[in-house]
C-alpha cells in the first residue's frame, strides 16, 4: 500500500493480465472494449431455459456461444448466479425453471460450519458444471473474446448462509462471528476461483451485492479484506480480478479499488452511480466497467434510445482510458436482441478523441 492507501502489489502483475492489456490496446487504437452482460438474453438464441442453462453445460456452453457469435462482444460471462456456492455447501436451493435458483432463508448455527469445512465443493456437481462450461469456451471461444467468470462475494455469500438481516445486525453486535462465516466463505470462493482458473478463465468477477448496505469501515471488514485475498489467489496466474456491487455504491468505491482488483464493475446512474465521479477518485490503472441502466431504454426502447444512450455514456467517460461499455448488470432475458444489437454498434462506431 502506498500513502493514499492503494495496492501497488497489484500494479506490478497487470502487465502480465489479458484485460488490462485489452483495455490499454483498444484506446491506443481509439476505441472502446465492449462488454454487455448478456447471459439471460443469450437464452433466446438456443431457446433453452434458466435451469437448463444452470444445470446442463453443454447447454450453458451452448447459449454463450450462439451470445458470442451474434453479438461478438470483447468478453462472455456466464449467466450470473449468485448461488453456486451455497448450494455446494448443502444450503437449501430452489432451481425455478425460468429463474435463476435461490438459495432460501434457512435455520443457521455456527457449528454449521465445522461439517460445512469438510464438504470439498470440486466435487459438487453443479458447482462443476460452471467449471466444464469454462472449459469448454476455452475451447471453442476465439483467442479475441476474454472468458469471464461469475463467483459470490465473501460477505454475500456470508449473508446466504446466515441471512440478509442477521448478517448486517452481526456487523455491530456480533463482528468475531460474522469473521469466521466469512474466513469460512472465503475459503470456499478460493477454491471454486483455483477451479475456474485451470478451466481458463481470463476475468473472475467477484458479486458481493449484500455489501452495498454496508457503511465504508464495515465494507473494508466484512468484504474487501477477504477479497483481497481472493485477488492473491489470481496472483502470477494472469487472470484479472473485477469487483461487482449492485445498487449505488459511491461511498463504496475507494474501499472497493483498494482491494487489490483490476476492475470495478458498477451499477447504472439510476442506481446512484456516476460513474466519471468514480474515475476522478481512482487511480488510471484501476479499471471501470460500466453503466448503462439494464432496465431502461435497453429493454423498454428502441435501437436508437439505446445508441443515444450509449453515445452519451461514452462522451460523458472520453477522457478516461480506463473505461469498458458495459452494463450497469446483467440484462434481463426479454431485453430485446434488436436493443442488444444497437448497444453493440453504437460502442463500436465509438472513437475516442
Amino acid at each position: 500500500m502506498n500513502e493514499n492507501g492503494w495496492n501497488t502489489e497489484r500494479i506490478d502483475t497487470v502487465e502480465s493480465k489479458a484485460f488490462p492489456a485489452s483495455v490499454r490496446r483498444a484506446h491506443e487504437e481509439r476505441r472502446r472494449l465492449v462488454v454487455p452482460l448478456i447471459g439471460f438474453p443469450g437464452l433466446n438464441l438456443t431457446g433453452c431455459s434458466v435451469k437448463l442453462a444452470q444445470q446442463n453445460y453443454g447447454e450453458h456452453y451452448r447459449v454463450l456461444k450462439a451470445i458470442a457469435e451474434k453479438f461478438r462482444p470483447d468478453a462472455v460471462f456466464p449467466l450470473m448466479d449468485l448461488s453456486v456456492e451455497a448450494n455446494a455447501i448443502g444450503r437449501y436451493t430452489v432451481f425455478p425453471k425460468d429463474e435463476s435458483a435461490t438459495v432460501v432463508r434457512d435455520e443457521f448455527r455456527l457449528d454449521d460450519l465445522i461439517a460445512a469445512e469438510k464438504i470439498n465443493i470440486s466435487f459438487d456437481a453443479r458447482l462443476l458444471s460452471y467449471v466444464e462450461t469454462m472449459k469448454l469456451m476455452s475451447i471453442g471461444f476465439p483467442s479475441s473474446i476474454m472468458r469471464g467468470a461469475y463467483v459470490t462475494g465473501p460477505y454475500t455469500l456470508a449473508a446466504l448462509l446466515m441471512g440478509a438481516d442477521e448478517a448486517a445486525v452481526a456487523t455491530v453486535t456480533r463482528p468475531e462471528m460474522l469473521h469466521e462465516v466469512c474466513s469460512f466463505a472465503m475459503a470456499k470462493i478460493q477454491q471454486y476461483v483455483r477451479l475456474m482458473i485451470a478451466a481458463g478463465a481470463q476475468i473472475v468477477c467477484v458479486l458481493e451485492p449484500s455489501a452495498v448496505m454496508l457503511g465504508p469501515d464495515q465494507f473494508e471488514e466484512f468484504s474487501a479484506v477477504y477479497v483481497r485475498r481472493i485477488c492473491e489467489s489470481c496472483t502470477g496466474s494472469g487472470v484479472s480480478t473485477v469487483y461487482h456491487i449492485c445498487g449505488n455504491s459511491m461511498h463504496l468505491v475507494k474501499g472497493m479499488a483498494r482491494s487489490g482488483v483490476d476492475a470495478l464493475s458498477l451499477d447504472s446512474a439510476e442506481a446512484g452511480v456516476d460513474v466519471a465521479a468514480v474515475a476522478e477518485q481512482l487511480p488510471e490503472d484501476i479499471i471501470i466497467i460500466g453503466n448503462l441502466n439494464p432496465t431502461g431504454s435497453i429493454l423498454n426502447g428502441g435501437p436508437s434510445d439505446v445508441a443515444n444512450d450509449v453515445s452519451e455514456l461514452l462522451e460523458k467517460m472520453k477522457k478516461y482510458q480506463n473505461f469498458v461499455l458495459s452494463t450497469g448488470c446483467d440484462l434481463p432475458q426479454e431485453t430485446p436482441e434488436e436493443n442488444i444489437m444497437a448497444f453493440m454498434r453504437a460502442g463500436r462506431s465509438y472513437i475516442v478523441s
